[in-house]
């Protein structure tokens, strides 16, 4: 089985200033994780370490670039899950913590839950080891001002949430495992303790996308981004927002993009020199 990874840093709208940013957090991602996959490691630690690389990326509402709830703190929701024993993790409105989508794995492996959240969330960290990161150090000054603008009694909350959106990894790995991770910040100025939703799987990689975006308009009218991949290594990157960063590597050539119809392709080789000289 050929491995394949793709990744997302949300969909939306991504100013133009961001935009060199979110192509290069992403091919980043997808490197990292296909080269776990390269040396036979898993589609899980492939998936993890990619969304890993992206919560540390201030481009991206995960980790270090979350927005922030209305008190002006960082929460975060992630989850992990693995197709070789449909076991999964998640954690939820978890503050103080660099890497959220490690602790939603140990709470996969370590615990018989599905999820934790909040205070319960934090202890269990602790008992795992897991160092606690001080909040100030996940604000970027981005996402500051954005909490101030939507504190101003005539700013329009609706218009700042369509640049927001989750970080995504799916990935299969040479066994023909497939598995997926998630890690959001969620929604700018949202309550305390808000959890959001998480992903839903289904179909062929193309199908399942235009079918998930399609019911999503027509339920709710709202607008999103998917990334699939099925255990024939087939994978998609759909959405119906304005714009999404993505990017998937298979048979060692990358693809990237973040308007529709865009598509990059370097082979990773390429890639991997383009990134070590500064993308």
């Amino acid at each position: 089985m050929k491995p394949v990874i793709v990744v997302h840093g949300g969909a939306g709208r991504i100013f133009k200033e961001r935009e060199e940013g979110s192509r290069a957090g992403v091919v980043r991602a997808a490197l990292q994780g296909y080269g776990i996959l390269k040396q036979r490691g898993s589609a899980l630690d492939a998936v993890e370490e990619a969304v890993r690389s992206m919560e540390d990326d201030p481009h991206f509402n995960a980790g270090s670039g979350s927005v922030l709830n209305e008190k002006g703190e960082v929460e975060m929701d992630a989850i992990i899950m693995d197709g070789k024993n449909l076991d999964s993790g998640a954690v939820s409105a978890v503050k103080c913590i660099a890497n959220p989508i490690k602790l939603a794995r140990l709470v996969m492996e370590k615990t018989k839950h599905m999820l934790l959240t909040g205070c319960g969330a934090h202890l269990f960290a602790q008992a795992m080891g897991i160092p606690d990161t001080p909040g100030e150090t996940l604000i970027t000054e981005r996402s500051r001002e954005r909490w101030k603008k939507n504190l101003e009694p005539d700013s329009n909350p609706e218009e700042f949430q369509k640049d927001l959106g989750t970080v995504g990894a799916v990935a299969i790995d040479s066994e023909g495992n497939v598995a997926c991770a998630t890690s959001t910040g969620g929604l700018s100025n949202k309550l305390m303790g808000r959890v959001g939703d998480t992903a839903c799987i289904g179909m062929s990689p193309e199908m399942a996308a235009d079918t998930a975006l399609d019911y999503m308009k027509t339920r709710v009218g709202g607008l999103g981004g998917v990334i699939v991949v099925n255990n024939s290594g087939e994978w998609a990157a759909r959405f119906s927002t304005k714009q999404m960063s993505w990017a998937t590597v298979k048979d060692d050539q990358l693809h990237y993009g973040i308007y529709a119809g865009e598509r990059h392709t370097k082979s990773v080789d390429e890639a991997l020199t383009s990134e070590i000289e500064g993308f």
